[in-house]
């Protein structure tokens, strides 16, 4: 067991949950490294985390930020919202490839891979294949927006949630001189400068410029202080959803920057609001609803 999967451990055991022994009421089992996919001769693993009591629960599939080129599965989004979730729905927290040794779209394929996964395997842990979330953070947000918005019959879900997401990246680009910050740099194996091969790839990984009606509802969450990604992101995003008829909250949280780590100190209850909206969107404690 590593380091940081001791400091989950200890975490969960906090909350009630104990590896390898029935939980409480309200906590759960956490199944570490599990393999849910092969590729560029990498093993992708994921995280299980599954209620006690009989379910079946809403299924949360977790994607870590980083820049798309550091973070991890046990990382950001666990600590954070880890001790909210475990009670009410299984949720599955994801490894993927990573920069510069994996450029794009590498990451945007295993979040693909890891979804497709969890519907083929979601009920061996409690899960409703039928009520799948998607919760990203940072990179991790663009990700699961991404997908939630170019998904096909095998990797449709019911809801996403992005945390503090950028998703649009010719316009966070034009607002640093029209050059590639050092994370699109990584991920696109390019020198700062933008050309057609780059702007092409900005646009394929901006959630925005693939919304259109019939989409599932959103849930964005962002600080108004960020100044990674700036806050009228997700006001866009937001817009351009509504305008195509998709239900989408925003969840503001004022003054905050981006480190997901410091939100409780500008509003605790943002995550009390998240989880209300996961219940009332994907109905748990409703086994078996279809959406």
């Amino acid at each position: 067991m590593s380091a940081k999967q001791l400091c989950i451990g200890l975490l969960l055991m906090a909350m009630g949950g104990v590896f390898g022994a029935e939980a409480p009421a309200g906590t759960g089992d956490l199944h570490s490294d599990i393999q849910y996919g092969e590729a560029g001769g990498e093993k992708l693993l994921l995280d299980a985390n599954v209620p006690a009591g009989a379910g079946s629960f809403p299924v949360l599939i977790l994607v870590h930020g980083g820049g798309w080129g550091s973070g991890d599965k046990e990382g950001d989004l666990v600590p954070a919202i880890g001790s909210v979730i475990s009670g009410n729905f299984t949720w599955f927290s994801i490894n993927y490839r990573l920069a510069p040794k994996d450029q794009w779209p590498a990451c945007f394929d295993d979040v693909q891979t890891a979804i497709r996964w969890v519907k083929a395997h979601a009920a061996e842990y409690k899960g409703d294949p039928s009520r799948i979330a998607l919760v990203g953070y940072s990179a991790g947000g663009e990700l699961v927006c991404l997908a939630g918005v170019r998904a096909d019959a095998d990797t449709r879900v019911q809801a996403v949630v992005g945390f503090a997401p950028p998703t649009d990246m010719p316009a966070d680009t034009q607002r640093r001189g029209n050059l590639l910050s050092k994370s699109l740099q990584a991920l696109f194996g390019h020198s700062p400068t933008v050309d057609a091969g780059t702007m092409k790839s900005m646009v394929e990984m901006s959630a925005i410029d693939y919304i259109y009606p019939g989409l599932p509802p959103f849930l964005l969450i962002h600080g108004t202080a960020d100044q990674s990604v700036p806050y009228n992101q997700s006001i866009n995003f937001k817009a351009k959803l509504e305008a195509n008829k998709i239900p989408c909250q925003l969840i503001t949280i004022q003054g905050a920057t981006h480190k997901l780590a410091e939100w409780d100190k500008f509003d605790p209850t943002y995550k009390d609001q998240f989880v209300a909206w996961l219940k009332q969107t994907l109905g748990a404690g409703q086994a078996g609803k279809q959406q």
